[in-house]
């Protein structure tokens, strides 16, 4: 290490107080953290890339500075998808500090990282004030039965209105609507577990139907509209 001539001249004054970093919650405990060792906790992230074509929701459980867990999800670029497969490989077993300066492939991820990164080492995780933390695994949670991402998609012009296409309980078959044309409902199937019908054997046609349902007033509609093939 290199000092400065003026440096080298100063007069040495005894440092006072030393008390060490502020405690964070981490895993229902408060923790001096001093090393990546000493970081804990699961949380999530948002990121985006640069020409803001595509996001990604980042799900990371980490262990002693480790991550144990990671839940990679991505919206909006066909690209990122490959780039998620890629950085569910990369993520698991490395340090949030080794991950936060590791190439992750997308810039949506990257970001993520980051964001996440903030969180955890200030303990804002979720499991923040949670005793020994959220098991590995937890991740699973918020993908549900079917293990598919919550996904809204819709779309909407001034001159038709809008059209819903995909909402968390699944893909929409019709939109439903009353007598003034607006929306009062809509049916739907649950791709996750038509998928997982059709993987035990159940015939593909039974496996759809048996998987559709409906929310809001779908039952009082004049009339129904497929929001895709009208």
């Amino acid at each position: 290490m290199q000092f400065s001539h003026e440096v080298e001249h100063m007069t040495c004054v005894a440092k006072g107080a030393n008390h060490g970093p502020a405690p964070i919650p981490e895993e229902g405990r408060w923790v001096q953290a001093k090393q990546i060792s000493d970081i804990s906790g699961f949380t999530h992230g948002i990121g985006w890339c640069a020409p803001q074509q595509g996001c990604c929701k980042l799900s990371l459980n980490v262990k002693e500075g480790i991550i144990e867990e990671a839940l990679v999800e991505t919206l909006g670029c066909s690209g990122m998808t490959h780039s998620a497969a890629m950085a569910s490989e990369i993520l698991i077993g490395k340090t949030i500090l080794e991950a936060l300066n590791t190439d992750l492939v997308c810039d949506a991820i990257n970001t993520a990282m980051r964001e996440l990164f903030l969180q955890i080492v200030y303990g804002r995780t979720q499991s923040a004030f949670s005793e020994d933390g959220l098991p590995v695994g937890a991740g699973l949670e918020d993908l549900g039965k079917g293990l598919r991402s919550q996904v809204g998609t819709m779309f909407a012009t001034n001159k038709k209105g809008p059209r819903y296409l995909e909402m968390a309980e699944g893909y929409v078959l019709k939109i439903a609507l009353d007598a003034d044309n607006e929306i009062i409902g809509y049916q739907f199937v649950n791709l996750g577990k038509m998928m997982e019908a059709i993987k035990k054997g159940v015939d593909p046609k039974e496996a759809f139907e048996k998987n559709i349902g409906a929310y809001g007033r779908f039952a009082d509609a004049v009339k129904t509209i497929d929001p895709r093939n009208e």
